[in-house]
């Protein structure tokens, strides 16, 4: 499961393959790499179908409405081959297509590597790996947790502090002046109980003996595996032969510039 892979592992597996992928202008290439991607998420992660689909469709959507845009507007570098239809001042080229389809694809790429490490990395451990395997600073580490870990609290505190203006009478505010007006009655004590918090974690730490040292003990010991040298392999294996097999049909097009 690609959930016991090390986090910075499938980090870097998920940015090498992004930031190849931004070189190619082909169809061919983007459109194999999709495919693997799914067909890993879909037999690899244990990444619910439905919740999956629920946060690709919305970027879908936005992908393919910014690919009509950029068939629109396809600069001349790209602007060749035949004309297939006019649109109002517009002129859409069989080049302007597959640029495209080609940057569309691109952008579903970079979405589906996205939701696979998001789906399939818990955050903790994702920060302790930066901080054992990429000497991060335990500073930077330990205070994106606890940032991160008071997130939820403060949607509770909102409720709370809504619930308690109801019951003394306060309404929904009205108008700019009202939303302004109301948006100083949270902010101030959200603010004041996030300085509480703060300190009360600050001074927990202190006791405890954190200096911010890298040389520490960890409960949660996080190593690099076989199993993630391997996953790492496949993610980047996996784009090179679609390179390869782009090269050898004749499609593999490098910024541009047609690659034969």
């Amino acid at each position: 499961m690609i959930s016991a892979i090390n986090p910075t592992v499938k980090a870097i597996a998920v940015l090498i393959p992004g930031v190849l992928l931004g070189l190619t202008f082909d169809v061919f290439t983007p459109l194999v790499y999709l495919i693997f991607i799914l067909t890993v998420t879909l037999l690899l992660s244990d990444i619910p179908f439905k919740r999956w689909i629920k946060f690709f469709v919305p970027f879908f959507l936005f992908i393919a409405s910014f690919s009509w845009a950029r068939l629109l507007y396809t600069s001349e570098t790209f602007q060749n081959g035949s004309v297939l239809f006019s649109f109002w001042t517009f002129e859409v080229t069989m080049g302007g297509l597959l640029v495209a389809i080609s940057l569309a694809l691109r952008s579903l790429c970079f979405i589906a590597l996205s939701l696979l490490f998001i789906m399939t990395t818990d955050s903790t451990k994702f920060m302790l790996s930066l901080m054992q395997q990429l000497r991060l600073s335990p500073k930077i580490t330990y205070g994106v947790l606890a940032g991160y870990r008071f997130l939820p609290t403060f949607k509770h505190e909102l409720e709370v502090l809504r619930q308690a203006h109801r019951v003394r009478g306060v309404g929904r505010a009205k108008g700019i002046r009202g939303r302004i007006r109301q948006f100083k009655r949270y902010s101030i004590p959200l603010l004041a109980n996030s300085i509480r918090k703060a300190e009360r974690v600050a001074n927990a730490m202190e006791s405890k003996g954190f200096t911010g040292e890298h040389d520490r003990t960890h409960y949660h010991q996080m190593t690099v595996t076989k199993r993630d040298w391997r996953f790492l392999g496949m993610m980047v294996g996996a784009l090179f032969l679609a390179f390869a097999a782009s090269y050898y049909f004749g499609y593999l097009n490098i910024f541009g510039y047609q690659v034969s």
